[in-house]
């Protein structure tokens, strides 16, 4: 019998909301429906954390000691600890849970070796992208699961549904959902993330390469460690028990190298690492291939084209889109919010940006969006409104930052 596993959710924004550093927040006293905390909740209190209400619950954006600018460089030259804990975390077992989770994204499970993991998305059936999430592949009868706070209550339907669909045909598989109130989850992110992991844990982090996973021993508790993140940077996301993460966390914040951050470091991050946020960048309206996540869709998969939206993403494989998610980069000025204009040479729009904010690590701005797909290439120079002034932009590669994930050589 398996034991439960995890379901890590990204962030995903509120509807009300106002913004700080790009990222859109409720303010809490806007807040209509009763707001959940987390395990760390009185840890980030005790250390100054501004709490604000991020998809339903109490998050801080930022501690009272460093700025978010300052947070954000401090990981990319240290370490940070993230409390993602909002996000969903999933665990499903029996003996058709691969091919489960086949019928729902267009990832390669079966190809995969046990305690490896892959970013995938959920898909309807006209190939939009309804969350995306990371699935690991713990052994051949059991899945964990990590998907966005912000969907929670669709994936769980979506999730809940399916399975007893296949349930009902006489297939093996079980889906369990791990409430906040049962485990916690951190990201601990950073070029010294898994030194000072390491003194803390009986896991060979040597061993442990990007996207692969492991149960043992962190401070002394079990935990589940799985090498990614959402920051471009080297680093570890961990499922600790709720009763455990303050004494986890603050085992890990013993050492100077590592510093609690909050959600605008994070947006930052991640968008300098050309990452997605669900609801800005992508969304069910959106394809994988015009998102530029084409790779999503796994060799495989392609020949059997037994996925939902299979028609739609192979004949946009074949023939191309007209829009296409891009990176770009202003060098001054104000930066480039959600849904700003964007403008050719001739004044014409041609697209808009999802997400925008400035970038600690290069100076200037950095932002995603769509554009026509003629306008792709980069180095083109186009303009985006910003305040009703039509500013130059380029487009430019991504990630904006190089990512330093963990590949053993």
């Amino acid at each position: 019998m398996c034991s439960r596993s995890i379901t890590l959710a990204k962030n995903r924004l509120s509807p009300s909301h106002v913004s700080i550093t790009g990222i859109q927040i409720r303010r809490l006293s806007d807040s209509a429906e009763k707001v959940r905390k987390t395990p760390l909740y009185n840890l980030h209190r005790k250390n100054g954390g501004k709490l604000v209400d991020f998809a339903g619950f109490l998050l801080p954006v930022q501690y009272s000691d460093l700025s978010v600018s300052a947070s954000h460089l401090f990981t990319r030259s240290n370490a940070s600890i993230f409390d993602v804990s909002h996000m969903l975390q999933t665990n499903v077992c029996g003996k058709d849970c691969v091919s489960w989770i086949e019928s729902l994204c267009p990832v390669d499970l079966r190809g995969m070796q046990p305690g490896t993991g892959s970013l995938t998305v959920f898909l309807n059936e006209k190939g939009g992208i309804i969350d995306d999430l990371i699935v690991t592949k713990v052994m051949e009868d059991q899945l964990y699961i990590v998907s966005n706070a912000g969907r929670l209550e669709v994936d769980r339907q979506h999730m809940k549904e399916t399975s007893d669909v296949f349930r009902k045909n006489g297939k093996d598989v079980t889906v369990n959902f791990w409430d906040v109130t049962e485990r916690a989850l951190i990201a601990v992110q950073g070029p010294k993330a898994a030194s000072n992991l390491q003194s803390l844990t009986d896991i060979p982090l040597f061993d442990l390469t990007f996207m692969t996973s492991r149960e043992g021993s962190v401070a002394g508790v079990n935990c589940r460690v799985t090498r990614c993140g959402y920051t471009g940077e080297d680093g570890f996301e961990i499922s600790i028990p709720a009763d455990k993460a303050d004494s986890v966390t603050e085992a890990l914040l013993e050492s100077g190298d590592v510093r609690l951050a909050g959600l605008g470091a994070r947006d930052s991050l991640r968008l300098e690492a050309g990452l997605c946020l669900y609801g800005n960048d992508i969304d069910e309206n959106v394809t994988p291939v015009e998102a530029a996540l084409t790779w999503l869709i796994a060799k495989r998969r392609r020949t059997d084209t037994n996925f939902p939206g299979s028609d739609v993403i192979m004949r946009q494989i074949k023939e191309g889109v007209s829009k296409r998610r891009v990176g770009i980069r202003m060098d001054a000025g104000a930066p480039a919010r959600k849904d700003a204009v964007i403008k050719n040479v001739e004044g014409q729009i041609v697209g808009k940006v999802t997400s925008g904010c400035p970038s600690p690590s290069l100076g200037g701005n950095v932002a995603m969006g769509y554009v026509s797909e003629g306008l792709k290439k980069i180095g083109t120079e186009l303009y985006v409104n910003i305040r009703g002034k039509d500013v130059p932009c380029k487009i430019a590669k991504m990630p904006f930052v190089p990512s330093k994930y963990y590949v053993k050589k």
